[in-house]
């Protein structure tokens, strides 16, 4: 699939914009004392997240995680001994990984909860027996 001429200037003028409003990273690395991925970004500002709420970066180790690389445009980090990006302004955002991987883990951290309302609903259903089987669809 080929791109137009117009297409191409179309996305340039969007970098451009994107760039010129929205900080990127100047550097990254690997805190090992503190666990943490530490971002400098282009504002001065920096930023640090833990590697376990980061999609593909839960299980590295901290030799995976030392090796970061900085895209070009500095909006993206690339962690090659893992095969994992980030995008920065979705870091800025709150975003450390898909709409998919961060709704599973919101939904996980809810479904530990332990709330008196909720173990009084799973007695409740017990004593009912618990949920009914599901039966194959005929």
């Amino acid at each position: 699939m080929s791109i137009t001429s117009q297409e191409f200037k179309e996305a340039t003028a969007r970098a451009k914009a994107l760039k010129a409003s929205t900080p990127s990273a100047t550097s990254a690395r690997f805190d090992r004392k503190s666990g943490n991925i530490i971002v400098t970004l282009s504002s001065g500002v920096g930023i640090f997240f833990s590697p376990k709420d980061a999609q593909g970066l839960e299980d590295g180790t901290p030799a995976q995680l030392s090796d970061i690389e900085i895209s070009p445009s500095g909006f993206g980090l690339h962690f090659p001994k893992l095969d994992a990006d980030l995008y920065v302004p979705a870091i800025l955002e709150g975003f450390l990984g898909s709409r998919k991987w961060m709704a599973a883990r919101l939904g996980a951290e809810g479904g530990k909860a332990r709330t008196t309302a909720k173990a009084s609903a799973a007695r409740a259903n017990g004593a009912l027996g618990g949920r009914p089987r599901k039966h194959a669809a005929q």
